[in-house]
């Protein structure tokens, strides 16, 4: 039976500021393309019916990208008032009749999705080990199975973080569930979380399996989104070193640069991700992540995230730069 899917992107992302003041967090660049990107590309190989996006502030720029990049049947509801994840999912209601995957993109997982056409279990929960579980909804399990989830327990009840991707074969029993946990008006920290509504299912018989996954990269801060970057570009190997090296340039692998960026007596890398109509001239960068636009000149950087057309001139610095702007440093 073919999947459906539902992605919501509704958030504001206020931890990657001033980056999501002009763009919704989903599209914030990592390793080459957004990170909506990354997500969508966990997808093939699925039997996926369609997408459900639940869109937000700035959704017109997430349709706009689903659409001029991937061919899946898509739909797109708004969730116009930002009181949790289990409303924003109940908004998807109308579109949703067969088992359903649900993917947060918050995070880059490396998961077996490819188990979930064969699985009998009601559903599947991908988790993964974690040193501080107090920062996440855990699962606490009986065998393979879960038996309870908390949303950042104040004292730890389990070291198994949920990472964000649920697969739940029966919809009804979620909706219905998500209008339970609304009437009872169960909150968390003043939200209603899709955790709780999975707890109402697993309270009335609902047997959810847990499965580990190696990889859970973040994308929610501007240093997990380095480290995010680093991760695929190590694991994807890229770089395109040859094109550059007419132009008196270097780029160090693990890096990637788009092809209609130009870089002029620059060194670029390791672990640097350059987008479409960047230019650097004269400047060193290392460890960043610069978007579309941009210009680097007389520079060294490291550690640094760049914005869409903005404009660094100067010395040795680490910057978190917004879109269009400019700075003239030295």
């Amino acid at each position: 039976m073919p999947i459906q899917v539902v992605i919501p992107v509704a958030g504001l992302g206020t931890r990657l500021r001033p980056h999501t003041y002009s763009k919704p967090k989903p599209l914030v660049n990592v390793a080459g393309k957004p990170v909506l990107g990354h997500v969508l590309d966990m997808l093939k190989g699925l039997d996926v019916e369609d997408i459900v996006f639940i869109t937000g502030y700035l959704g017109d720029q997430i349709e706009e990208y689903v659409r001029a990049n991937y061919s899946f049947p898509v739909h797109f509801v708004e969730q116009k008032e930002l009181n949790g994840q289990a409303p924003a999912i109940q908004l998807t209601r109308d579109y949703i009749h067969n088992p359903v995957l649900i993917i947060f993109v918050d995070t880059i997982v490396d998961a077996d999705l490819a188990y979930l056409q064969s699985t009998n279990s009601d559903g599947v929960m991908y988790v993964k080990e974690v040193a501080d579980p107090r920062r996440f909804g855990v699962a606490v399990l009986d065998g393979q199975y879960i038996t309870r989830l908390v949303e950042k327990p104040a004292t730890p009840v389990s070291n198994l973080a949920v990472v964000g991707v649920y697969f739940l074969r029966n919809h009804e029993h979620l909706f219905s569930a998500i209008e339970e946990l609304m009437r009872r008006d169960i909150r968390t920290k003043g939200e209603y979380f899709l955790a709780d509504a999975l707890q109402i299912m697993i309270d009335q018989g609902a047997k959810f399996e847990a499965r580990p996954v190696e990889v859970w990269e973040d994308c929610g801060t501007p240093e997990a989104l380095l480290q995010t970057n680093r991760y695929i570009l190590s694991k994807d190997g890229q770089t395109n070193e040859a094109r550059v090296a007419g132009e008196n340039s270097i780029v160090i692998p693990p890096s990637y640069v788009a092809p209609s960026a130009i870089l002029r007596y620059s060194i670029v890398g390791p672990y640097v991700s350059i987008a479409d109509g960047t230019t650097i001239v004269n400047s060193i960068v290392k460890d960043s992540i610069i978007s579309e636009r941009a210009t680097i000149e007389d520079s060294m950087l490291q550690g640094s995230l760049i914005g869409n057309d903005a404009r660094v001139k100067g010395t040795f610095e680490r910057l978190n730069v917004g879109d269009l702007s400019s700075i003239i440093l030295g």
